[in-house]
């Protein structure tokens, strides 16, 4: 067997793509680095289903309700993180999070608002002795990002570690963002040719317009409002909601695909990105010297994120429709589309030993164990001298309770009431009551 330099886990969460495509990049950093990695994702470490339950919920009130999430958002916001039922949730994870962890685990890393609330608990209980580092996977930084016992929270840009310590962050580095290697600026001739791969006109200037992996927001307005500006073709990418490329080809926007395996081509096609969340696709555009404009933003971390890059000085956010044209000019053409090329490329460390992952490692080598702290073999073991009946009751009341104050409650607002009746009945899997938790005494991640 080949020596390794440790053992890292990562957790992150399968809401969307941002998340789990931070993780994989650390993971596939860290793996060049010697490192064995492993890599969990906290919804399937909820109890009884939950996580279906979250991520479902999630995506319906962001197509059918986003008033709903902005309310949340903001009264989450205001209220310094999430209310009782959410921390009810993330407490009938830590039994589940804890027995994941490979003994020889040396640090753990989140991608993740959520796994970063439970790994700081279980630092704070004296469960975990690892050194636990959350990466900062938004611009905007919302206060359930920061959790007490977490040790380092990385950060992609000064705008980002003032959030962070202002939200109460004791210890933030900035090391800057990461994106897949092949997220480069183009060169040569690798425009025309992949203009020519998609299909694309040689010559007319494209906007690349993206709305994340579901095709969430206004895109279909958005779309024929880039058409009709006369400034740019659109080339819309929808992600996995192939019905709204269909509609869109139906509405005459001729550039329109749903999931595309190559990213980094398309945008050496295109002139300019216009997205509405500010996560990961905006990072890759940095790295691909693409410049970026906030538009119509998705509520909640979208409007964020939008105002964080803005004030970062890495995107645009244009918030009257009067303006797109001119902006968008300027983007392509002008001096406003050179300075954040080269204020996005600038966010990119190019010296060795530097970085997010660079950072994680050091911890991993020097982070001292907390004083009190048991390692994560003997907690299990206690973990486990519980009874089995004591651990299904709590389980069950807790999901229960949660389900009923958080999932429900926002499902409510986004789904009619058969509608309602189909996702409680789907999403809970009550097998994992009557098999007495059997996740959380066999879970295992996926391995690097």
């Amino acid at each position: 067997m080949t020596p390794h330099a440790g053992r890292i886990a990562i957790f992150s969460a399968s809401v969307g793509a941002g998340h789990d495509g931070a993780a994989a990049e650390l993971t596939r950093r860290l793996t060049a680095d010697g490192f064995a990695v492993d890599r969990h994702d906290l919804l399937d470490l909820l109890p009884a289903g939950l996580g279906r339950a979250v991520r479902t919920g999630y995506h319906r009130m962001l197509v059918r309700a986003p008033w709903a999430y902005q309310r949340i958002y903001s009264s989450s916001e205001r209220a310094g993180g999430g209310g009782p039922a959410a921390r009810a949730l993330l407490r009938a994870a830590e039994h589940r999070v804890l027995h994941a962890l490979h003994p020889d685990t040396g640090a753990v890393v989140s991608t993740y608002p959520g796994s970063s609330q439970v790994l700081g608990g279980l630092c704070q209980s004296g469960r975990l002795a690892a050194p636990v580092l959350t990466y900062l996977t938004d611009f905007s930084v919302h206060p359930l990002w920061v959790a007490e016992g977490v040790d380092v929270h990385l950060a992609a840009h000064p705008v980002t570690a003032a959030q962070a310590r202002a939200a109460g962050a004791r210890t933030v580095r900035m090391c800057g963002p990461v994106t897949d290697p092949r997220f480069r600026p183009r060169a040569g001739t690798e425009r025309e040719r992949a203009r020519d791969r998609f299909g694309l006109p040689e010559k007319a200037p494209l906007a690349l317009l993206v709305a994340g992996s579901w095709g969430v927001g206004p895109v279909r307005q958005v779309a024929l409002e880039l058409r009709d500006s006369g400034a740019v073709v659109p080339v819309v990418v929808c992600g996995r909601n192939e019905a709204l490329a269909a509609r869109l080809r139906a509405d005459g926007i001729e550039y329109a695909y749903g999931w595309v395996d190559d990213m980094p081509a398309l945008m050496h096609a295109a002139d300019v990105l216009v997205q509405n969340a500010g996560g990961l696709t905006s990072l890759e555009a940095f790295a691909a010297g693409l410049p970026v404009a906030s538009y119509r933003c998705i509520p909640g971390h979208g409007l964020t994120n939008a105002a964080a890059l803005h004030e970062a000085g890495v995107a645009v956010w244009i918030r009257d429709p009067a303006e797109l044209k001119t902006v968008l000019t300027d983007l392509v053409d002008g001096s406003l589309g050179a300075r954040q090329r080269e204020a996005a490329l600038g966010l990119f460390t190019r010296t060795p030993g530097q970085g997010p992952a660079a950072e994680i490692a050091r911890r991993h080598r020097y982070g001292p164990a907390r004083a009190g702290s048991r390692p994560a073999a003997q907690a299990r073991s206690i973990a486990r001298a519980r009874s089995a009946p004591r651990r299904l009751a709590a389980t069950a009341a807790v999901a229960c309770a949660v389900w009923a104050c958080a999932v429900v409650t926002g499902g409510a607002t986004a789904l009619d009431g058969p509608g309602l009746v189909r996702t409680v009945g789907h999403s809970l899997d009550l097998d994992d009551f009557r098999h007495g938790d059997s996740h959380g005494n066999g879970t295992e991640g996926h391995h690097s």
